[in-house]
């Protein structure tokens, strides 16, 4: 959500210079530009709230400047931050700061592609619908909620405070999922994340997490899991956390056995004829066909599909297909015919190479045909690369059946 300069004009009123730059600084700092803009961003913030009457008061405040070494200037929007929202609405409850948030965000007019998925495949009114994090109230759901199955960004504060409690990690994406628990109180959550979150700072910032967890009132069990120890044909290992209300932890509990893997990445394929526009030209095929190129970064035809991630397909990273041409490849001057070896004998032959659909990357995520994609494919890709697979989820829900 865009900081505009309406909402500078009330959240620096009475400053003086020194208190300006102050706020300046400690805004800058706080929203995480990168280290190098810093000093410039604090400048230019610092000169803006001294001509605060000179712009459209409803725009967004965007910083715009030259970097020695860029072609382009550095542009981009500053964002409001929780606290400076709850500054703006003091007198608010936390089901009226929502509902103001929400009016801003209608405001925006910017489309949200993960409700348009969620609306699309499950049966959520919108008075259920939740825009932010941050301004929910979860007290509504007290009692209500058996599992709680969510995430958060991998972010740092392994220097936040020294109690290790709840209230350390304020302002962060992590305090408010764990503030969501604290609230509504569920029987059983499941936290994922990537598994370097164990080892972020050198384990200082789990040292947190875990101390947050605890604190909450819940029996801790964690393990790393890979999708591909669970019949399923993807290299994904993600930490899973799983806390139990102390009151219904009875019995000592056990992540689900590794499975033998079954299926290959081919099963999970479209049958339909696949557009051309998947289909890559020159530069891309030779990228994803060369490893002295593409460094491993991208795959092909392999049975166990690497990770998925938010950005594949996009500059030929990930995996791909490389596949016999039809006839029609032939006749379009935008598919590449390359050479290939797909290692039955024939030595090189003539090849093409894909992109793998959005539909594709969904199934190897485990979701089935039943799913409506009813977004872009970029996003769809995202959509797909920021997902839980699927199976994995199925059989950690299996072993926590005992516990509800």
């Amino acid at each position: 959500m865009p900081l505009t300069f309406s909402d500078l004009k009330v959240l620096t009123a009475g400053m003086n210079d020194k208190q300006l730059l102050s706020f300046s600084e400690d805004y800058i700092n706080h929203v995480g530009v990168k280290r190098d803009y810093r000093d410039v961003e604090i400048d230019i913030l610092y000169k803006l709230l001294h001509e605060l009457e000179e712009h459209n008061m409803d725009a967004p405040v965007v910083m715009e400047f030259h970097k020695e070494g860029r072609k382009s200037p550095v542009k981009h929007r500053l964002t409001i931050t929780q606290n400076q929202i709850v500054q703006l609405t003091p007198d608010m409850t936390m089901k009226e700061r929502e509902q103001y948030v929400n009016k801003r965000y209608d405001a925006m007019k910017e489309h949200n592609h993960v409700k348009d998925a969620y609306m699309a495949n499950y049966p959520i009114k919108e008075s259920q619908w939740h825009e932010d994090i941050r301004f929910l109230d979860a007290r509504e759901y007290e009692g209500k909620l058996d599992v709680l199955v969510g995430g958060s960004p991998c972010q740092s504060f392994s220097n936040y405070g020294k109690k290790l409690g709840l209230e350390d990690v304020r302002g962060t994406l992590f305090y408010d999922y764990a503030r969501v628990i604290s609230e509504a109180k569920p029987k059983i959550f499941i936290y994922e994340n990537v598994e370097n979150v164990t080892k972020n700072d050198g384990g200082k910032t789990w040292k947190v997490m875990f101390s947050v967890w605890k604190s909450l009132g819940y029996h801790i069990e964690w393990a790393i899991l890979d999708a591909k120890d669970y019949n399923h044909p993807q290299l994904r290992t993600r930490l899973f956390l799983i806390g139990f209300r102390e009151d219904i932890y009875k019995t000592p509990y056990s992540f689900p056995p590794k499975m033998e893997l079954k299926h290959k990445s081919t099963e999970y394929l479209e049958q339909r004829t696949i557009p051309d526009i998947y289909y890559l030209g020159k530069k891309g095929f030779e990228w994803i066909t060369t490893p002295s190129k593409n460094l491993r970064r991208s795959r092909v035809n392999q049975d166990i599909i690497g990770c998925e991630t938010a950005n594949q397909q996009d500059n030929w990273i990930g995996d791909f297909r490389v596949e016999h041409p039809q006839a029609h490849h032939y006749n379009d001057s935008r598919i590449y015919i390359g050479k290939f070896d797909f290692n039955d004998g024939k030595g090189m032959v003539d090849a093409v190479g894909r992109k793998m659909t959005p539909r594709e990357c969904m199934n190897l995520m485990g979701f089935d045909d039943t799913f409506k994609i009813v977004v872009s494919d970029s996003i769809a890709y995202r959509h797909a690369g920021n997902s839980i697979v699927v199976p994995v989820l199925k059989e950690l829900i299996k072993t926590l059946i005992p516990y509800i």
